[in-house]
């Protein structure tokens, strides 16, 4: 793909000047990848990293609800020509910065080349100003997706314990792995830990067995009231219950994305935790 390549470039000089491009996908939609995206930025800008998320889920976009902004251009403004990508970036909490999406716009799913090729290029410029990127690129295997992807080379998976996410998933991994995108994989809403590892271990077994890959586990992100009732609210969940059971695991999460483990004592996990309160291992 002429594309892919030109996207590969784009990555290469990224690198070169710090900023890490890392896509959000999933192989469907409603496991929750957008949250995950607005929390896990959040957590990266609290941290020092000056982040950007790019709400690329085009024509469905909702990462400016969730993060409780109005903003007054989109990526729609940007496709017309109106105003360049650099103008319509806005400020949330925690001095994270996001591009907006527009939803229920047809012609935003539906992106020909010469204008997904525009972005990019205005993509390279704000790379430039920041350490990280942060791309929701929405679900499934469209060529946004890919497109976004292989500009990232590096991708997080999310899915979840239902046989579908996790069929959808595999699918998805494999489209990722013929384009040479490094691929992580995130369990959402587990129920429990057992349930989160089985989640994890078919899709690494599927992938080990068909696709020659290795598959790492970035994190399980339990299921958590607290999440529902931050999206009701409009705010992020790890803004708004910073000690709840979803932020504690998106943060060693977090820890691991950039290369580190989380501490092993001192700051257990929820699921270390619960274990020890229960007297057994989970």
């Amino acid at each position: 793909m002429d594309q892919a390549a030109r996207l590969r470039k784009l990555v290469i000089k990224q690198q070169e000047e710090r900023a890490r491009v890392i896509a959000v996908s999933s192989g469907k939609g409603g496991v929750g990848k957008t949250n995950i995206v607005v929390n896990l930025g959040l957590i990266l800008a609290r941290q020092g990293q000056r982040t950007l998320i790019f709400d690329a889920d085009l024509g469905l976009a909702n990462v400016d609800i969730l993060m409780g902004l109005v903003p007054e251009c989109t990526i729609t403004e940007v496709i017309t020509g109106q105003r360049d990508l650099a103008e319509v970036v806005v400020r949330g909490p925690g001095g994270l910065l996001l591009i907006p999406g527009a939803s229920g716009i047809q012609e935003l799913a539906d992106l020909d080349s010469a204008t997904r090729n525009r972005l990019i290029d205005d993509l390279e410029t704000l790379a430039r100003e920041v350490d990280v990127i942060l791309v929701d690129s929405g679900a499934g295997i469209s060529q946004t997706v890919f497109s976004f992807a292989a500009a990232a080379g590096e991708a997080i998976v999310v899915a979840t314990p239902e046989p579908t996410s996790i069929t959808d998933a595999y699918g998805l991994i494999k489209g990722l792995q013929r384009l040479q995108v490094r691929v992580n994989l995130l369990v959402n809403r587990a129920i429990n830990l057992a349930e989160g590892r089985q989640t994890a271990q078919r899709l690494q077994g599927a992938c080990r067995r068909f696709l020659q890959l290795e598959l790492p586990l970035l994190g399980i992100i339990p299921e958590d009231s607290h999440v529902g009732e931050a999206v009701r609210r409009q705010q992020p969940f790890y803004e708004l219950y910073p000690h709840c059971q979803a932020a504690r695991a998106l943060e060693e999460a977090a820890a691991r994305i950039n290369g580190q483990e989380p501490p092993p004592k001192g700051n257990r996990s929820f699921w270390q935790r619960l274990g020890r309160l229960l007297g057994r291992k989970l």
